[in-house]
This record gives structure tokens, C-alpha cells and sequence, in this order.
């Protein structure tokens, strides 16, 4: 079994809940969607079994809260996934898996070994694409079982329908997960200010856990 790489190093977690925690970063190459706000886009791979993986994250000796699989979109390499996620158990370190929530069956299979899941959530009106509703009410019902927390990144076209769907399908499974807005990075913040505030008190007047939470990786200029 080999599982395709484009990118290892060490960094700090720039987003979401975790963010400035040390972390090795493992990025897997592939995704099964294309957002218009995707800022990672992969051209390139290296192919790894899970134990040359695990010599790569032992090349990186130092102390760290945990190793992020984020992509692209990890799922797609569920069987790697698993693979890895439990050699990283073996030497004592936490799996943290950054997904778009899509693949609900891909979770399943991998939920065991996983011990931190950053979910986006893709609202159609941000993305371009596809509502995922239902993919997205599956995943987070299983990712409920782990220390799970959302993202949704909002954009100048992100509708307020969106939103209220996202807060819906929260309260329907645990109204206690938070949920991450994180404003579009390629988008001036300020044409953004007005709407995520908004955004932040629909949230809280439905008692949803809600934080404004930019992408610091990229104000600061790090990896």
C-alpha cells in the first residue's frame, strides 16, 4: 500500500480551534472537490508505504501537539489513512484529521484512529459547487464521536441561507460543536468585516459556539 504526499513539514496550526499549536503537517495529495476559495491547489506527489511515512514524522524529533493529515482531501486514501493513523498511535502522537466533510463512509472506516477532526462545512454559496447537506449531516454524526469543530470559510457571495442551514443540521446532531467562520483569505477583510459580524450574532442568537476566526498562518507569512 502506498499513499500519495505532496508536502511534509512543521509548522504551526494557522486555523480553527488548535490555532498556534506546533504541528507536523503530512499533505495528501487528490481532492474530490474544487472550491472556488481553494487556496492549496497540488501538482505534484511522492509516494509513501505508512512505515517509510512514519520514518518522515520520526525525522522530526521535536515536541508537537499533534500530526495533521490535511490535503487535498485524506479520505480519499482511507486505507493509507487507517494505516497511518495507527502507527502514529504506536509511537504515542495524536491524529488530526482536516477534512471537507464530504466522504462519510471514507470516516467510518478511519474514525477509530482519529483523535481531533477539523470538518469543513462547504456552503454552495461560497464553494460554486454542489450543495453536500446530507454528506455533511452523515460525516458530522460520526465525527461526533471524536473532538470534532467546523469551519465554514465565508466569502463576498456567502448567503445567509447557507448559514442557517449549517446552524440547523449543528443543532440537529450536538448544538455544543463549535463553529469556525473563517473569512476568505484572498478577500480584503474589510469587505468582509460587516457580514462575519453578522454572521456571528445569528449564530450566538441561536446558541451556536460560534468564533471569527481568520487564517493567521497567512497574516503572519508562515507555512
Amino acid at each position: 500500500m502506498r499513499g500519495k504526499i505532496s508536502e511534509i513539514f512543521e509548522s504551526m496550526q494557522g486555523e480553527g480551534l488548535y490555532m498556534g499549536v506546533r504541528q507536523i503537517f503530512v499533505r495528501f495529495f487528490g481532492c474530490n472537490l474544487a472550491c472556488k476559495f481553494c487556496d492549496t491547489p497540488l501538482y505534484a506527489f511522492r509516494e509513501y508505504t505508512p512505515e517509510e511515512l512514519l520514518e518522515r514524522l520520526k525525522g522530526h524529533p521535536g515536541k508537537f501537539h499533534s500530526v495533521s493529515f490535511t490535503g487535498g482531501e485524506p479520505l480519499l486514501q482511507k486505507g493509507f489513512l487507517k494505516n497511518i493513523f495507527a502507527l502514529n498511535h504506536k509511537r504515542g502522537s495524536k491524529n488530526y484529521l482536516e477534512t471537507n466533510g464530504t466522504l462519510p463512509s471514507a470516516l467510518k472506516e478511519v474514525i477509530e484512529g482519529a483523535d481531533i477532526i477539523a470538518m469543513d462545512l462547504k456552503f454552495p454559496s461560497s464553494t460554486g459547487l454542489k450543495d453536500y447537506w446530507g454528506e455533511h449531516h452523515a460525516f458530522l454524526k460520526i465525527a461526533s464521536q471524536k473532538d470534532v469543530f467546523l469551519k465554514a470559510v465565508i466569502c463576498k457571495n456567502t448567503e445567509e441561507y447557507d448559514l442557517k442551514r449549517a446552524l440547523a443540521l449543528i443543532k440537529d446532531i450536538n448544538e455544543d460543536i463549535p463553529l469556525i467562520l473563517q473569512p476568505d483569505g484572498e478577500c480584503d477583510y474589510a469587505l468582509l468585516e460587516e457580514k462575519l459580524e453578522r454572521f456571528r450574532d445569528i449564530c450566538l442568537s441561536e446558541k451556536i459556539k460560534a468564533r471569527l476566526v481568520p487564517q493567521m498562518h497567512k497574516i503572519l507569512g508562515v507555512g
